[in-house]
């Protein structure tokens, strides 16, 4: 058998396994991946960034940025806008709207002023700076160029930089460049620890008025866990906030507290609860005047608009308007002396005797009731036989039209028209009134509403003291203005100075100073929410009232429908413990209360014989028109009986049917004398 022959040591062996020199060794730590790498450099490579305090440098310049973007606009583009929206909401008003315009040029003026200085300045800082940089390019000073750097990388840093106690930015609990929201929004959960109350003028951006407002209430121990939806205002900030327990009413016992952390004037907390989220309020903090930008008062044509139509009265706080409706509306106006009791009765005055179906009544037993619009109202009672002579004709004549209504089909109340026009009755300074005035104004109060004879009474308080019976809370709309804290409750109710009614809270105006003359917070409108709402009522100049009284009254006064007259004469006297005046007719109330008799009536008894006599000899001497002393010479040629007649008696006797003397134009050389006209005379018989 052969012998295989061995190989020689240097052949090579034909095998597929390779030696074990070639043979990788495999370890049990797996390959480094691509992205763990990419991952380990950027960790190093934040680690080196926030050694050398680069993010601060990148906060610190965004930070810079929006400063200079805040002065260079400076409020102008926010104070535009509020000009353009008074000017939406002048509704008429030209010399108002006249002047909001130029009011905005000037700031569109001032705004491109402010602009073109600011960018100047701010472009020779940038040209100094970018000069030094290029300047040590140019030079090749190396040295240079590492201080400019240093120095740009040291402002970043400085103004991006953590102070050891709490800055404004770090107190807002968010990096710099997350405030600048354009509603703030805060909750407890983001307040930093340590976090201190700061004055709310320090706060440039919502968010940083939204945690101002959310360190004071916890400083004062309110309980206020979210603040958002914060605004500016052209008269400070506007939020609402969310109480976690109890009711928002805790603001306003610690509201002293509370302007002392804002640093805010008096008055200058004014929450408002919300009545659709119970632990929720709308709070204002006001640091300048919330009516500044309100619109004035539009103007209404004689008998252009209708008393069942909402007509715009004043003004709210956060600048939402008071439309109110007075039909069927029975009404009281509280205010002390110095509350702008008047100005309030005149501008619903303004209103009731601008309307096509509505005939306005003015009462007052001591001061001078509507004053301007007298023109324009066409029953004035100032006397207490007068105030009691008419309270009872409008008692009788609504207890008559609530007979009449079935017979006309209207219903369960009266149906306002042209045809069947509302009674408006402002009862001013009620308290003087006599006791049977208040007793008839009381009764009126219980039936009037139904047959469209409403009254609105006004005093210059709201308790049993003023008002004789507790009366306030029973009347639907209640209007009330600067007063004692006690007026508010008998006006609003018990706890309503806790619920945020707080009209005793205004000040009342001095010769000097209008203050808050004219501010109401009102409850009842028809068709609003009863919220306890700042109003301020529009302001009407008197030159103004009596121009519109003149144009309404030469427009024709509004009379009272023949039904409703008519059906007085059927029903009895009331029956209120107290001795009645004589039921007079509505030509005799008009004559008792020296305003003119209506087109086509007629004069009675002994007046009757004057009115023929003087249309007599105006007819004999062919002329239409006589001065009162021509007149009287006139009469006496014609009968013996004047020889003792004054000027004065002949006034006397023509007033009750003819009313004073008017104007006749020229006569003569006179310029224009008063006297009587034939036409008028003659209508009366």
């Amino acid at each position: 058998m052969a012998t295989a022959t061995p190989l020689p040591d240097e052949r090579p062996a034909l095998t597929l396994v390779p030696p074990p020199a070639a043979t990788p060794v495999f370890k049990t730590e797996p390959a480094a991946k691509p992205a763990v790498s990419v991952r380990s450099i950027a960790t190093v490579t934040n680690h080196i960034a926030h050694l050398v305090l680069l993010p601060h440098t990148v906060r610190g310049y965004r930070q810079l940025g929006r400063r200079w973007v805040e002065r260079y606009r400076d409020d102008f583009p926010q104070m535009i806008a509020s000009t353009d929206r008074a000017i939406r909401e002048a509704d008429g008003d030209v010399d108002r709207e006249a002047r909001l315009k130029d009011h905005r040029t000037e700031l569109r003026k001032e705004y491109r002023r402010h602009r073109l200085s600011f960018t100047g300045k701010s472009a020779g800082v940038a040209a100094a700076v970018t000069g030094g940089g290029v300047f040590g390019l140019a030079t090749g000073s190396l040295w240079l160029d590492l201080a400019t750097a240093a120095g740009a990388w040291g402002i970043g840093a400085f103004h991006g930089r953590h102070h050891s106690q709490p800055s404004v930015d770090e107190t807002l609990g968010l990096p710099a460049d997350d405030t600048v929201q354009a509603r703030g929004a805060v909750t407890v959960d983001d307040l930093p620890e340590g976090a201190r109350p700061f004055p709310l003028r320090r706060a440039e951006t919502p968010q940083q008025a939204a945690v101002c407002v959310l360190l004071a209430m916890r400083a004062e121990n309110v309980p206020v866990v979210e603040v958002w939806d914060m605004e500016r205002q052209p008269w400070g900030w506007q939020c609402k906030v969310r109480v976690s327990e109890g009711t928002p009413e805790v603001i306003i016992a610690k509201a002293g507290g509370l302007e002392t952390r804002f640093d805010l004037p008096t008055n200058g907390v004014r929450p408002q609860p919300m009545t659709e989220r119970r632990a929720c309020a709308i709070l204002r903090l006001v640091d300048g005047n919330p009516f500044a930008t309100a619109p004035g008062m539009p103007y209404r044509a004689p008998k252009s608009i209708s008393i069942t139509d909402k007509s715009r009265l004043g003004t709210s706080v956060g600048g939402d308007p008071l439309e109110a409706s007075f039909a069927g509306v029975m009404g009281l106006v509280v205010a002390a002396s110095g509350g702008g009791k008047t100005g309030m009765l005149q501008a619903i005055g303004e209103i009731t005797t601008a309307c096509h179906d509505n005939i306005t009544i003015d009462l007052d037993p001591h001061g001078d009731g509507l004053e301007d619009l007298y023109d324009a109202v066409r029953v004035t009672g100032r006397s207490h036989q007068q105030i009691e002579a008419v309270l009872l004709f409008f008692l009788m004549l609504s207890k008559g039209r609530a007979r009449l209504r079935a017979k006309l089909g209207m219903g369960k109340k009266w149906q306002i028209s042209k045809q069947h026009p509302h009674f408006t009755i402002i009862f001013d300074e009620f308290p003087k009134g006599s006791e049977l005035a208040k007793r008839l104004a009381f009764e009126l109060l219980l039936v009037g509403r139904k047959e469209a004879v409403t009254l609105l009474i006004a005093s210059q308080g709201g308790t049993k003291l003023y008002l004789g019976e507790n009366i306030a809370q029973m009347i639907a709309l209640k209007a009330v203005g600067p007063c004692k804290v006690g007026d508010t409750r008998a006006v609003f109710g018990d706890g309503a100075v806790a619920e945020g009614w707080l009209p005793h809270k205004l000040s009342p105006a001095t010769d000097t100073d209008p203050k808050d003359a004219g501010h109401v917070f009102v409850q009842g409108v028809p068709g609003m929410a009863d919220e306890p709402v700042e109003y301020a009522i529009h302001p009407t100049p008197s030159d103004v009232l009596r121009k519109l009284a003149k144009e309404r009254r030469d427009a024709g006064l509004v009379e009272p429908d023949k039904d409703s007259l008519r059906a007085m004469a059927d029903v009895d006297l009331p029956d209120i413990g107290m001795p009645l005046p004589k039921l007079l007719t509505w030509e005799q109330l008009l004559r008792l209360c020296g305003a003119e008799a209506p087109e086509g009536a007629s004069a009675e008894g002994e007046n009757r014989a004057v009115v023929e006599d003087a249309v007599a000899v105006m007819e004999k001497r062919g002329v239409d028109r006589m001065k009162t002393e021509v007149l009287l010479l006139a009469l006496r040629d014609y009968d013996d009986a004047y020889m003792e007649w004054t000027v004065d008696d002949l006034k006397a006797a023509l007033k009750p049917g003819v009313g004073s003397p008017e104007t006749l134009g020229r006569i003569g050389d006179e310029q224009n004398p008063r006297g009587y006209k034939l036409a008028r005379l003659t209508s009366l018989l």
